[in-house]
Order: structure tokens, then sequence, then C-alpha cells
């Protein structure tokens, strides 16, 4: 009963390996239409849902502190919205990257429609969650206060939560060690000596789900930059939680049957699951 409710929640075919151009284009079509869904939320349209809802928006409709001359981005009016906006923008970009570059994995339609509309659905949630007043990262203490001034900014003096600055350097960091961690993964699979091994190089030598970790630290510093720092670690944390009880579980699983000793004597060399020298 177990196993096969692990395999029911493992989207991803492991070990079969055949291209699923359909679920390609899904997953890429819709990761990219993710992304003027969360430009018109942060540009507009999320205060205007936020209002109508009989919340206060967090955000002015008047704001205009950004002064890049590039429409796209002036529009956006405040420069977390233009951070989140990047955010969006980068998970869509490493993504469709993984999919067409780092992936050998058969991806279906299902799985690649229901990934994607997961994505979009945390993205828009942080979206609205930023634009809401009461739980937005607008009010999350303490602030750093920055009196200079920026040619790309209408205002003299900046107040950047703290917060923000940590989910920024988790959501940077997290983004590069799972895209580190799956090219590494790529390169020594592709080798042919290393035919039937485990995949024990580089980061990987830090825990042996450490993509999970990196997933799990930029969904925490994303919605960390959204809603501070409470919203911040429940992401990440669930996110964590999840991945390391459903996913690595059923990754667990497959490893055994397939590397067999070879898996066994990977987990005592590496005892961490997803976060490197805790768990």
């Amino acid at each position: 009963m177990s196993d096969s409710m692990q395999k029911k929640f493992d989207l991803i075919k492991r070990g079969e390996k055949k291209k699923t151009p359909s679920g390609t284009i899904t997953f890429i079509g819709l990761r990219v239409l993710d992304l003027p869904l969360q430009h018109a939320l942060l540009s507009g349209l999320g205060a205007t849902l936020i209002s109508k809802a009989g919340l206060t928006p967090s955000i002015p409709a008047s704001t205009s502190l950004l002064q890049t001359g590039i429409p796209l981005i002036d529009s956006l009016g405040h420069p977390t919205s233009a951070l989140l906006f990047a955010f969006a923008t980068g998970s869509t970009v490493k993504q469709i990257y993984w999919l067409t570059r780092l992936s050998k994995e058969s991806f279906p339609t299902s799985a690649a429609a229901t990934v994607a509309l997961f994505n979009t659905l945390v993205n828009s949630v942080n979206s609205l969650l930023f634009l809401t007043f009461a739980t937005t990262s607008l009010r999350s203490v303490p602030a750093l206060s920055i009196p200079i001034s920026l040619p790309f900014l209408s205002s003299e003096r900046i107040d950047v939560p703290l917060s923000t600055v940590v989910g920024t350097l988790m959501y940077v960091a997290g983004i590069t060690l799972e895209t580190v961690a799956e090219q590494q993964r790529k390169a020594f699979k592709d080798a042919p000596e290393n035919e039937g091994k485990v995949c024990k190089v580089g980061v990987w030598r830090w825990a042996r789900h450490i993509n999970y970790f990196g997933y799990s630290l930029w969904r925490g510093g994303y919605t960390m930059v959204a809603t501070g720092w409470i919203g911040g670690l429940l992401m990440g944390g669930f996110q964590l939680w999840d991945l390391s009880t459903r996913a690595v579980g059923v990754l667990d699983e497959y490893c055994s049957n397939r590397y067999k000793d070879q898996w066994m004597q990977f987990k005592r060399e590496v005892p961490y699951k997803t976060v490197p020298w805790v768990y």
C-alpha cells in the first residue's frame, strides 16, 4: 500500500529514457505563460484583485519608484515587485534549461502540466501576499536604511527589509546549487566509463539529494522576499519536508533496486539526505 502511494506521487518516469515532446511543449508553454501573469499581477492586476476582496493593498496604485527607462520594468512600480518578477523569470529559465538540456527521463504531459501549474500557483500566491498589506514583506523588520541615490530609483532613500536581502541570497544560492548539481550529474552520467555507477562527485558528496536542498532554498527565498521571515521559513521548510519524505522515499527505493550494493555504500559514505552535514 505504501509503495503504491509513493509511486503515485512520483511525477518523473524513473529509468524511462525516451523523448516526450508533448510533455516538453506543455511544460515550456505553461512556464513561459507564467511570466506575463506575474507581470500583470505585480503591475496592477494584483492590487485590483486585493481591493475587490476587501483587503488593503500594500502599495498605492500610483507608486512609481522605478526609473530605468525600460517600460516593462518601470511599470512594476516598486523595486521588490521587480525583484519578484526577476525571480519568476529566473526560475522559468532554469526549469526550461533543466528539461531541455539536463534531464533524460520521460516527462509526460500530465506530469509537465502538474509541475508547471504548481510553480505558477506558488508564484502567484507570492505576488498576491506581497501586494497585501497584512502579509507584505515591506513591513518586515529589521530594515536597512540606504541613504543613497540610485539612477534607476526616484527615491533618494531606500528602506530594505533584512528579510529581503536574506531571501535574495537564498534564492541565488539555491538556484545556483540546484543547477550545478544537475549539471554535474549529467556530466557524470554522460561519461561512458560511468555507466551503471552512482553519481557521487562534486556537490553530490555533500548530500545524496543535494538538488532538493537547492530547490527548497530558492523557493523559501522567493517567498521570504514576498512575505518576510515567517512565510519564507514556512515555505522553505515545507518544501524540504515534502521532498525529504515523499520524493526521497521514492528515489531511495528506485536507486536501491538499480544500484544495489553501490547505493548502500553511497548511503554509508554520504549519510545526509538533503541538507549537507545536518540531515
